[in-house]
């Protein structure tokens, strides 16, 4: 096992620098500031914790591409790990304790597994550690003491999952430490998406602990609850001539939660008129041969909803046979397409309950105006839950700064450049050493 001083040694070795190059892209002054980020945190755990055998470990954020909510119904996906990521510095421990050290956060607690316990009003990244080691148990998994000292540039409220990333990193330790890598992809999502249904009390799907578990650019159909299906697409073809840029629109500061669940209620209410659960359980033609019927005990608006799932659903497939051809121009049209579906029939843009804070849409109507002055080249859609919050902008490398600039023309100075990268959550020193 490694010591600290040989894995501060590790950190200036051609391998890290070809993984890091791997992970984070090609520019020499990323690769500088990368390699400075873990030996940073290397002295942090060295402060804390002292002299060890230690590991690197890397978990990346994500970034959703198609499928907007569709997960919730049993739909199908297209999603992507990015080079946004939760690093971390761990070591087992044999006193059957688990340190925690968040730098972020300003974070320092030990839990004992001995003696575990839910504490009122701690804090999100306490009760997911919580979460996730009852969530190994409840599984039949192993589970251990460890050190970890972390830190994250995942950046929270864009829809690119800080928490998932989180959750993803803590069980990528767990399952390297105590279970010998034997948990798969689905089965760390799933754990950390009990941490997130029973201790923080929110109702997520396996959608992004699955996106930054998994690694690269990915198709998810859910059709099969218990067994989503997951296959990896190639992005060479889009890493190689395009930036992904995240661009926060300003966000309403109202209580969303009632809008976000609409969505999924509403189009389970057009399954419930068909004698279904959710709409992965139908097909296209079943909701268009009663749409009176639909209409009248659901509502148009759950009409709607309903028939973008179907449609993603086809986006979805069509993106996978466009990468496979190596065709990008039809993948971004469709991440186009998939977009406005949003804005048109799933209705998720602007909150109804505050029609006059439109930032999503002001910056998709002004962004389709770039890319329409450049001859269509790239691609926009809003990112994540939407209401408020992000919008996804794909370009190709030469206009991402005349974009900028033309967005602090308007005022609008916030961007984050983001590319997809090829390693989900993992143990660093596990790839280095292959």
């Amino acid at each position: 096992m490694p010591s600290l001083e040989q894995t501060s040694a590790l950190l200036e070795s051609k391998a890290f620098t070809a993984l890091l190059e791997e992970m984070y892209g090609q520019d020499p002054e990323v690769t500088k500031a990368q390699r400075a980020r873990y030996a940073g945190l290397l002295d942090e755990y060295a402060s804390r914790f002292g002299e060890s055998d230690v590991f690197l470990f890397s978990s990346p954020g994500r970034t959703e591409i198609s499928g907007n909510h569709t997960d919730h119904n049993l739909g199908k996906i297209v999603a992507a790990s990015i080079n946004m990521d939760c690093i971390g510095v761990a070591s087992r421990r044999s006193d059957g304790k688990v340190g925690i050290v968040s730098l972020d956060y300003n974070e320092d607690f030990t839990i004992d597994l001995a003696n575990r316990a839910d504490v009122p009003g701690a804090s999100g990244t306490y009760t997911l550690v919580l979460g996730i080691l009852e969530g190994f148990e409840k599984k039949g998994f192993r589970i251990g003491g460890f050190n970890v000292c972390l830190t994250s540039d995942v950046i929270s409220a864009a829809g690119v999952s800080s928490s998932a990333s989180f959750e993803m990193l803590i069980c990528a330790i767990v399952n390297s430490f105590y279970n010998e890598g034997a948990l798969s992809v689905v089965d760390c999502a799933k754990i950390g998406q009990y941490a997130e249904n029973h201790k923080w009390d929110k109702q997520s799907g396996l959608l992004d602990q699955m996106a930054c578990g998994h690694g690269g650019l990915i198709s998810i159909d859910f059709r099969d609850a218990a067994n989503p299906a997951i296959s990896s697409v190639d992005f060479q073809a889009i890493n190689r001539d395009y930036t992904l840029l995240i661009v926060p629109t300003g966000g309403n500061h109202a209580d969303l939660s009632a809008e976000y669940s609409s969505i999924p209620s509403e189009m389970k209410a057009v399954a419930g008129v068909l004698g279904a659960k959710v709409l992965g359980e139908l097909r296209e033609e079943d909701v268009l041969a009663r749409i009176p019927e639909i209409r009248e005990k659901a509502g148009d608006r759950a009409l709607m909803r309903a028939l973008h799932f179907f449609e993603e659903n086809k986006r979805v497939e069509g993106m996978i046979g466009a990468l496979a051809e190596g065709d990008a121009q039809a993948f971004l049209r469709l991440i186009t397409e998939s977009g406005n579906s949003s804005w048109k029939w799933l209705q998720n843009i602007y909150a109804s309950s505050a029609p006059d804070e439109q930032g999503v849409s002001v910056h998709l109507a002004l962004t389709e105006l770039f890319l329409r002055n450049h001859g269509g080249v790239g691609a926009t859609r809003v990112h994540g839950g939407g209401f408020a919050g992000v919008i996804l902008t794909v370009l190709p490398h030469a206009l991402v700064e005349e974009y900028k600039a033309y967005l602090a023309s308007f005022g609008m100075n916030q961007t984050y450049t983001i590319r997809m990268r090829p390693y989900g959550s993992v143990n660093l020193n596990g790839l280095l050493k292959d």
